[in-house]
């Protein structure tokens, strides 16, 4: 592997993220390299968005296992999924657009094992637990509850890039926002240092 590869990659994955039906020109472009060399690498835009999969599948579970493990608490550890999830950025809501919209399944070449479904169990398990703990509502489903989390990675990702919101501020507003959201009562949450 090499760092145009890797320039091209993370290119692409800002780019797709935006608009999933770019064209390969649009990314060379924006990369800085030739048609040509983003060819040389990737023959077709399938070989492009595995090869994304693969860097985003790496980067993304590692930061979720580290949330997993940062505390014994479980709302810690919920938030910190939340922090990871963002400080994922953009890798992470393309890593999520991914495996679940159609369209972006169609071109790839095949589904790897990249942990997405594993991690994905474990966190919706996280989920039940709390709402057994009644530290969740039970009025959402864990599905649901997923999709809201999806929902506030990709609006502070859009904060951040407006640069409508303080960078200090960031995390501590998406965490507000989805514990308020799923139910987390005041009373339950432990003020965060991060």
């Amino acid at each position: 592997m090499n760092e145009t590869m890797f320039k091209i990659a993370d290119t692409a994955i800002r780019i797709f993220n935006r608009d999933p039906s770019a064209k390969l020109e649009t990314v060379a472009e924006e990369a800085g390299v030739t048609s040509r060399t983003l060819y040389r690498y990737f023959k077709d835009r399938a070989v492009l968005l595995n090869f994304c999969r693969e860097r985003m599948s790496v980067t993304c579970r590692a930061a979720m296992e580290t949330a997993f493990k940062g505390s014994d608490d479980l709302l810690k550890q919920l938030e910190l999924t939340l922090y990871a999830g963002i400080e994922c950025g953009s890798k992470y809501a393309f890593f999520d657009k991914m495996n679940h919209l159609p369209e972006m399944q169609q071109v790839l070449v095949s589904k790897k094992d990249d942990g997405y479904d594993e991690l994905q169990q474990r966190w919706l398990a996280l989920i039940i637990e709390l709402q057994q703990r009644k530290s969740v509502s039970t009025e959402l489903s864990p599905a649901w509850i997923q999709q809201l989390f999806s929902a506030m990675v990709s609006t502070t990702l859009s904060a951040i890039q407006s640069g409508s919101i303080a960078p200090k501020d960031v995390k501590k507003f998406a965490w507000y926002s989805f514990s308020r959201s799923i139910g987390i009562s005041e009373n339950l949450k432990k003020p965060s240092k991060n």
